[in-house]
């Protein structure tokens, strides 16, 4: 990195120190008055989220925005809308199961300070974000898996659900029948896109991001993929950015994919920038791309936004003060 850039990033990085102590009103004048400065502007709240079932969610980030909340609790509370959703079979206790029947939850959380807190293969718990933010705040580590999980939750008395629910055990009682390919290649699409990530932008000029989801229907036992892993599915960088991914974890995973499009966008890249070159370097890294959809969104430090995928289809759920829509992502590959 130049010295130039080396300088510009402090900048922004000890202005980000000092908006995170004061109040949305006061950073706010703060960023007004500098005059002449390439930051002379206020950052934007910002809420973003995968796919249109964002749309809830960014409804209730934004409440919490709207009461002077910090981007913590807004992504916290928001991706909480889309767990408690039953019908929705990628994410929460609704969540299709894995091949012997069992419904397993992952998700990550990452404030402004860089904390996060992860659980993976966690069952019967009804917010599994939530205990990531728990095991954030009352531990020492990162992440808890499995049983681990479980108890820690249970401890902690986070509220219990029973899963699978009536539906979903149906579909996979059907599915087994069926003998479908075990080790086919997921269709990433409305039924099964996986995830939902979200990433805030408040009005202290702070960042923090969460993402959760049941993982792919039918999979191994024991599998994880990006969702709860930081750095892949979700990384939040506060002098820079924050990214969160959706699609086929495991070709995520490869190239750490939320942590490569926060790094891209330190170098100058802007967050659009940032997500089509992390598509990209995906793309390169595969000899087959059938039905290998993945997906980044970013936010910058000033409310600038970027969403764009592997192949057409992918779309991402948009709220500020003067937008709130699904916006249909750039994507490099058609499905014909």
């Amino acid at each position: 990195m130049s010295d130039l850039k080396r300088r510009t990033f402090f900048k922004l990085g000890l202005f980000g120190v000092v908006l995170s102590l004061v109040k949305p009103t006061k950073a706010a004048e703060l960023l007004t008055n500098i005059k002449g400065s390439r930051f002379a502007a206020t950052p934007k709240r910002t809420v973003i989220s995968t796919w249109s079932h964002g749309m809830e969610a960014n409804e209730t980030a934004w409440e919490v925005l709207s009461s002077n909340g910090r981007a913590l609790d807004a992504v916290e509370k928001g991706v909480m809308t889309t767990e408690s959703d039953m019908s929705n079979r990628s994410v929460g206790a609704g969540g299709r199961p894995d091949r012997t029947g069992h419904v397993t939850l992952d998700a990550c959380i990452m404030d402004e300070k860089s904390r996060c807190g992860s659980v993976a293969y966690l069952e019967g718990i009804k917010h599994p974000i939530s205990v990531a933010r728990g095991i954030m705040e009352n531990t020492q580590h990162v992440m808890l898996v499995g049983d681990g999980a479980r108890d820690f939750a249970l401890d902690y008395e986070y509220e219990k659900v029973k899963s699978p629910i009536k539906e979903v055990k149906k579909d996979w009682r059907e599915w087994k029948k069926e003998n479908k390919d075990l080790f086919k290649k997921p269709t990433i699409n409305h039924e099964n896109h996986d995830t939902i990530g979200m990433l805030v932008l408040d009005d202290y000029g702070n960042l923090s991001g969460a993402c959760t989801t049941s993982g792919w229907a039918y999979k191994m036992p024991g599998r994880v993929g990006d969702s709860p892993i930081i750095g892949a599915g979700l990384f939040v960088d506060n002098e820079v950015g924050a990214a969160c991914a959706t699609g086929l974890g495991e070709a995520i995973i490869r190239i750490a994919g939320s942590h490569t499009v926060v790094e891209l966008m330190r170098q100058g890249k802007s967050p659009q920038e940032a997500c089509k070159l992390a598509v990209e370097r995906i793309i390169s890294k595969h000899d087959d791309l059938t039905n290998l959809q993945c997906a980044f969104i970013a936010l910058d430090k000033f409310g600038n936004y970027g969403g764009y995928s592997v192949y057409k289809g992918f779309d991402f759920a948009l709220k500020t003060d003067e937008r709130n829509e699904v916006v249909k992502a750039d994507y490099n590959l058609s499905w014909e």
